[in-house]
């Protein structure tokens, strides 16, 4: 089966430029979990998530250091620090959301689309035409329903 035969046609988008509040209370108004970001022209330019939301809260862990000499010198996680940071203070979709998104185009098998899924922990995967344009969604939700 293909990915086109199970896919959400008619997707719940936002801009790069929608506020965090509004993302929020997109999601929890249409029990979604994420939703994909796209530009003025339908192009996918990242998905925001649940779990981007709730990094807004999570206090960023120190990065690892090492003292010598009086001098301090960071070995791990400073970027990461930086990073966690920069979401605290998010006031976009586009500040907050993922950038590097899997994707699946609708003629791809359902079967590899599922198996990417469950090994990369993905809920949901935008479905892009050849030119990049957004024009569908596979959940896992719509896998569970292929089965019935």
């Amino acid at each position: 089966m293909q990915v086109q035969e199970i896919m959400t046609k008619d997707v719940l988008t936002v801009r790069p430029q929608t506020t965090v509040r509004e993302v929020a209370e997109l999601l929890v108004s249409h029990k979604i979990s994420g939703l994909p970001v796209v530009d003025d022209v339908g192009k996918l330019v990242g998905i925001i998530s649940e779990g981007d939301l709730m990094s807004k809260e999570i206090l960023p862990e120190p990065p690892a250091e090492l003292c010598i000499l009086g001098a301090v010198i960071y070995y791990s996680g400073l970027k990461e620090y930086q990073e966690a940071f920069a979401r605290m203070a998010a006031n976009t979709a586009e500040q907050l959301m993922t950038k590097t998104v899997v994707t699946a185009k609708a003629y791809d098998d359902v079967s590899d689309v599922a198996r990417l899924m469950r090994d990369r922990h993905i809920k949901r995967v935008p479905v892009l035409d050849d030119e990049g344009h957004l024009i569908g969604i596979v959940s896992r939700q719509d896998i569970v329903k292929m089965l019935l």
